[in-house]
């Protein structure tokens, strides 16, 4: 399995499996640790250098080319941290400011002088869709007057506030593809690594972990929507303190609120700002996504990466992404051709592509180093089940820790009981992973 460490070999008879959790893990050759943090080219040589990896001249350009691209990010930090200091102050001052005008159209309903407001500051055809029609009006499409006056708003206040202020410009990001086993993975793992320290908000994702985390983002934000809607008949709080009538006070709630609405409307960009927060929402700085194996297996992955990668790539993310395919190579099947052809054209504008073009499949040159090593026992019986608690023992005492019980958490709120477990490798009855366990989690 992708992602485990060599002491953690994944060894199996058909009642029971051990093996590691892959929670940030490198590979064997990704756990060379130098005293000081390396960079990708550094951290290759060492290890070539050292014989756990055989030179290959398509592996050390890539690794030069992530060596450079890191030394690039250690200026874009410093750039966004002063850029979110900037949009924060910028926020703040656009929202004190859309609160007045709110408050002094509230005060015009409250004096009666709604008229002279749209004489002033409406036109002909906006007066009619806005007050004349909805007054007189019974077929006029819902929202419309809100949807008008809430873009008038937006435009005083980039009058007033000015626009959002403009990001500094993102270094290119890499997209990584070629053969399986040709050492994309591990020199992106080196790259992520070496991040550490260097920007603040990292991610690093396989496309299967992705899809699942994008799937419950999307529940919690349906979820606090619909909480939300239960609260509606409650009145906004600065709302509730001003000294107009209830009247006037709904319709001021009914503007705030459809603004919210506004905002939440695709839930894809809403899903693409939480993706890489992790808990540091106060804190400015540069975002970096690490993207292993990206593909687009079926319509939602290629709705849900078009929109969220795009969004991640436009809001100043570095992508590193690596694939067995090149970026107009994904969607061999044409699903959403128009949505894919966009994302592929992101894909082009933020990344600079490059092929490793080794032929060599080194997963196997691995395994070959290990074929004197079980990894299964077959035939069941005996001497088959005291090999694997042999192996058993092995592991966990190389991990030096202390076999426990415990409990970890899956997606979706879910947990999964590991009986026995030892610093993150973990033993589990064939029945309930694959059998009774996964019958009862699919219908939790």
């Amino acid at each position: 399995m992708r992602g485990f460490s060599s002491i953690s070999r994944s060894l199996s008879v058909s009642r029971r499996i051990f093996c590691t959790a892959p929670t940030g893990a490198l590979r064997f050759y990704c756990n060379h640790r130098p005293a000081k943090r390396a960079g990708p080219l550094m951290q290759y040589r060492d290890l070539v250098k050292q014989g756990k990896l055989q030179h290959d001249p398509d592996q050390e350009k890539v690794a030069l080319e992530l060596e450079n691209l890191l030394g690039r990010l250690q200026q874009y930090e410093k750039d966004m941290e002063e850029y979110h200091v900037k949009l924060a102050e910028w926020e703040n001052r656009r929202e004190n400011e859309r609160h007045r005008l709110l408050v002094e159209e509230a005060e015009m309903k409250q004096r009666g002088d709604v008229w002279a407001s749209v004489n002033k500051h409406r036109s002909k055809l906006i007066e009619r869709w806005t007050f004349r029609g909805l007054l007189q009006e019974k077929n006029i499409e819902p929202g419309v007057g809100k949807w008008v006056s809430y873009l008038n708003r937006e435009k005083k206040l980039d009058t007033i506030v000015g626009r959002r202020p403009a990001a500094p410009p993102a270094p290119k990001g890499l997209y990584l593809f070629g053969n399986v086993g040709s050492g994309k993975t591990m020199l992106m793992d080196m790259f992520y690594s070496a991040t550490k320290g260097i920007v603040k908000h990292r991610r690093r994702y396989h496309f299967h972990e992705a899809m699942l985390e994008i799937n419950a983002h999307m529940h919690q934000i349906w979820k606090k929507q619909v909480e939300e809607k239960s609260f509606q008949s409650s009145i906004s709080s600065w709302v509730r303190n001003l000294p107009f009538d209830s009247t006037i006070k709904e319709w001021l709630d009914a503007e705030e609120k459809y603004k919210q609405e506004m905002q939440m409307k695709n839930i894809l960009p809403a899903v693409a700002d939480k993706f890489l927060i992790d808990g540091q929402e106060d804190q400015g700085g540069a975002s970096i996504l690490c993207f292993d194996e990206i593909q687009t297996v079926d319509v939602f992955a290629i709705v849900a990466l078009s929109g969220i990668v795009s969004r991640l790539l436009s809001t100043g993310t570095v992508l590193v992404a690596t694939s067995n395919r090149a970026p107009e190579d994904l969607n061999q099947d044409g699903m959403q051709r128009e949505i894919f052809l966009k994302f592929v054209d992101k894909l082009r504008e933020h990344c600079d592509n490059i092929l490793i073009g080794s032929e060599v499949d080194y997963r196997r040159l691995i395994a070959q180093r290990f074929v004197y090593q079980n990894h299964f026992f077959w035939p069941l019986g005996g001497s088959a089940e005291e090999e694997f608690q042999k192996m058993w023992v092995e592991i966990t005492n190389e991990s030096g820790g202390k076999i426990i019980s415990e409990t970890i958490p899956v997606m979706f709120g879910r947990t999964l009981e590991v009986l026995k477990s030892c610093n993150g490798i973990g033993q589990f009855e064939f029945e309930y992973l694959c059998g009774w366990g996964c019958r009862l989690y699919c219908n939790s």
